[in-house]
């Protein structure tokens, strides 16, 4: 185990004088355990775009665009598994969380494609704040276990890198999506549902036996409700916020 490696970060993070050379320091933590790739994000606020959330990292070659551009943000397992998690997490142990999902089958093809980037496993570890969770790191490539009491490390890791990046950067945490007051109508819940599951405005319809202009008219509230941008961006903060799963 590589604990010390681990705790000499815990101390020398206190130490560094900028954002870059806490940087340094956690890569070469990183590096010791051989994971490839790794991440330090914060929760998103309101209409924030994803790449503006990251305080540090190092992805595969096209990863971020193929993540972006196939929206798999909507159905990341472990994204969705983050907002309920109160310590770190292996991302396989995530997709088994979602067996009867309905978005199973696309949530497997998602960590197919990422294995075709040298993506095979990893660990997500959450950080929170006063008003929830607030950011988050993760770290992966090649397989590699860790041990109960390595993951309990890599979380106190997590927390210092980011709180103190974000300390040398002079960044707030302002309020987070995970924190929007969203009270919901059964109706609006039942809309929000079918929505998360793929269907139409149309099939909804169908489905509750009302007007297209009546789901369209529950669309808005509740976009209204997530201050979202679209009906994408809706499906994206519900799961955030635990609405949905």
């Amino acid at each position: 185990m590589n604990v010390s490696n681990l705790l000499q970060f815990l101390v020398v993070a206190d130490e560094c004088r900028t954002a870059d050379e806490v940087i340094t320091q956690l890569v070469k933590v990183i590096r010791s355990y051989k994971f490839d790739y790794f991440g330090v994000v914060r929760q998103p606020r309101p209409h924030e775009s994803p790449m503006d959330l990251v305080l540090c990292g190092e992805w595969p070659k096209g990863w971020p665009e193929t993540y972006i551009g196939k929206k798999y943000v909507l159905i990341d397992p472990t994204v969705r598994y983050l907002s309920h998690a109160q310590k770190g997490f292996r991302w396989r142990e995530s997709v088994s969380a979602f067996k009867t999902d309905p978005h199973r089958k696309r949530m497997e093809r998602m960590m197919v494609e990422s294995q075709k980037f040298g993506l095979f496993d990893g660990y997500i570890f959450p950080v929170h704040g006063r008003s929830g969770l607030v950011g988050n790191m993760t770290v992966g490539g090649k397989t590699v276990d860790l041990s109960p009491a390595e993951i309990a490390m890599f979380d106190a890791v997590a927390k210092k890198a980011f709180w103190r990046i974000l300390e040398l950067r002079k960044i707030s945490i302002g309020p987070a999506v995970g924190v929007i007051d969203a009270k919901m109508t059964r109706r609006e819940m039942e809309v929000l549902s079918y929505l998360a599951d793929g269907l139409t405005s149309n099939e909804i319809s169908r489905i509750l036996k009302i007007s297209n202009h009546t789901v369209d008219w529950y669309m808005n509230g509740i976009q209204d409700k997530l201050e979202a941008k679209n009906r994408q961006h809706v499906v994206a903060i519900a799961f955030r916020l635990g609405l949905i799963n």
